[in-house]
């Protein structure tokens, strides 16, 4: 058993919002080359995987029939479609949009599986992460959400308890909702407050309803928090819910627009 596998294909790079967009694909080609560089790929408990495209079936079990087909014909005609946050500044449309947000949310299924069936012990999907995609919506440069499907997945094969664990700048509010009344998955959102930063949500009262009161935890901090003070928010709080709870599985998303040297405003 590879004790880790990364998911890889180049086709990943299609999933490209055109020149000028914030989420440049050419951040997924430096990440390999520095992988490569760093002599990660030789090393015997990390194995390469390719990324190959979920189908409907698998990526309706958190997004509505409605939209997937709607994400088809929007990245075939190129005709926007902005009750469903496609053709949108955050989301602009580009040829074959469907099938290159199909791979990113494959490649973090196939890796629950893997993982659920014992064939590693971790999975990285780099093109993953697309916290923002809700049931029936793009949102914030995320058409299909991958992590929120890689949960359903590991749910689906029997997990009882999966943490979900998100330290992006911004609320990971897609996984939010989708597991929003499920006692099952704990989501921990550590994010800019919202009322400076996209999405606007994620405030701490938000805690979920019904049996799952409580499983959602959300941690927001000030604009411009520096590492020790994100640190010491992210250690007073998640080491314990995690204990808590006794997940089975975690799933991270990790966005680097936490980091205090990232420029981006949103």
């Amino acid at each position: 058993m590879h004790l880790a596998r990364l998911v890889w294909s180049p086709r990943l790079l299609e999933y490209d919002f055109g020149p000028g967009h914030p989420m440049s694909p050419t951040r997924l080609d430096l990440t390999m080359r520095l992988i490569e560089a760093l002599g990660l790929l030789d090393r015997p408990t990390l194995e390469l995987a390719d990324a190959e495209p979920a189908s409907d079936a698998v990526i309706e079990t958190v997004h509505d029939a409605d939209y997937v087909a709607a994400v088809r014909h929007a990245g075939t005609t190129l005709e926007p479609n902005v009750a469903r946050g496609l053709g949108t500044d955050d989301d602009p449309l580009f040829t074959g949009m469907h099938e290159a947000a199909a791979r990113q949310l494959g490649g973090s299924v196939d890796l629950a599986d893997a993982l659920w069936s014992g064939e590693i012990a971790h999975g990285v999907n780099i093109a993953g992460g697309m916290h923002h995609a809700m049931p029936g919506a793009a949102s914030g440069f995320c058409v299909y959400n991958d992590a929120a499907a890689a949960i359903r997945r590991l749910l689906d094969r029997g997990a009882e308890r999966v943490a979900y664990l998100d330290f992006d700048a911004h609320h990971g509010d897609g996984v939010e909702a989708i597991f929003w009344d499920d006692p099952r998955v704990l989501t921990v959102s550590v994010h800019e407050d919202g009322r400076t930063l996209f999405p606007g949500t994620g405030a701490s009262a938000d805690v979920g309803q019904g049996s799952a009161e409580g499983s959602v935890v959300n941690i927001p901090v000030p604009a411009r928090t520096t590492g020790p003070a994100w640190l010491r928010a992210i250690d007073a709080v998640v080491p314990a819910l995690v204990r808590e709870h006794r997940p089975q599985v975690i799933v991270s998303q990790h966005g680097c627009d936490a980091h205090g040297r990232d420029p981006s405003p949103t």
